[in-house]
């Protein structure tokens, strides 16, 4: 009986976490390793039929061609791509990470009114709820040259005519600039979303006795609030960099995936094709299957090494690590 309890409590817990095991394998450990295969042959549309009829058809090949091609100077469009994508996630890294955090210090802590905090927490967390689609459509509209309210909102601002551009989807750097509005004004929400919920956790008692104590509400943000917000800090940072990594769909929306095939799409010449978006492309406008997974498959190692990065940073080991109070 009692070897029968012993191992009851150790596979009842396994028991509980199969169906969260069974979605990780199905929805992340199997499409990489599918990745990881396709990146490694020369599967296109002309041998694609037989690779569905027969997963290892001789068809299909093993092969290093795509990696050589990513690693050396075989794709010339490539070190275009890799610029991009760096001042996109670096930039839009900056405004959902830690403008996010401005942001929610001055709603969450400063702004004394609820209401008024509430609501403005609410009005940012519209883009987020909103259909990507409509999102596109609306910004579209918004830097219309001829209709829109961009161009006419900077002119009354006092910025010159000529100096605003005649398309803010082809002329770069506008064309940049404006991928980066789009991207960060829908991620800084979930930036603010993480940072209030632990502001508002933050014992009061803490804050209350800086006041006390002469510390005046900027003293209180940085030497309190900032502080405390270390690990909601990492998590948003780690989150997000693996999102925009990744991401590509507002760009794809907005401008279309480029690259040639059926698609019409602008990305390529406005300067906005970003790495998923080029494997994206790669994939399903000009159907090289094999060269997209080798594509995606260095987007998962460089995730994987910032994610490590990340933890060497904020000493994620101190975290869990056990605890040296003695109960």
């Amino acid at each position: 009986m009692r070897i029968t309890r012993a191992v009851m409590k150790k596979i009842i817990p396994w028991l509980f976490l199969t169906p969260v095991i069974i979605f990780i394998i199905l929805s992340w450990v199997a499409p990489v390793a599918l990745t990881l295969y396709l990146g490694f042959t020369d599967l296109s549309i002309k041998n694609f039929l037989a690779f569905i009829r027969d997963f290892f058809t001789p068809e299909v090949h093993i092969t290093l061609e795509n990696f050589e091609k990513i690693f050396f100077g075989g794709d010339p469009y490539l070190p275009e791509v890799l610029k991009i994508t760096i001042i996109y996630v670096v930039s839009v890294l900056a405004i959902n990470a830690f403008y996010s955090l401005i942001l929610s210090i001055s709603i969450a802590y400063f702004l004394k009114h609820d209401y008024l905090s509430l609501f403005l927490r609410v009005s940012w967390l519209l883009p987020r709820i909103t259909p990507g689609v409509i999102y596109a459509l609306m910004w579209n509209w918004f830097i219309d040259p001829r209709y829109g309210m961009l161009n006419t909102l900077l002119s009354l601002a006092g910025i010159p005519k000529e100096m605003l551009p005649q398309s803010w989807l082809l002329d770069k750097p506008y064309s940049q600039i404006l991928m980066i509005m789009v991207n960060g004004y829908i991620g800084a929400s979930f930036g603010m979303i993480v940072y209030t919920a632990a502001i508002k956790s933050i014992p009061p008692d803490l804050i209350n006795a800086a006041l006390v104590d002469g510390a005046n509400e900027f003293q209180v943000a940085r030497h309190i609030i900032i502080p405390l917000l270390k690990w909601p800090i990492f998590f948003v940072v780690a989150w997000q960099t693996l999102s925009l990594l990744a991401s590509y769909e507002q760009i794809l929306l907005i401008w279309g995936a480029g690259g040639g095939g059926g698609y019409a799409g602008i990305a390529r010449a406005a300067g906005v094709m970003v790495w998923a978006l080029y494997s994206y492309s790669k994939a399903f406008s000009e159907y090289q299957y094999g060269y997209a997974s080798a594509i995606s498959v260095v987007l998962v190692v460089v995730g994987i090494a910032l994610i490590l990065i990340y933890f060497k940073l904020f000493g994620f080991s101190r975290l869990m690590a056990p605890s040296k109070v003695e109960v």
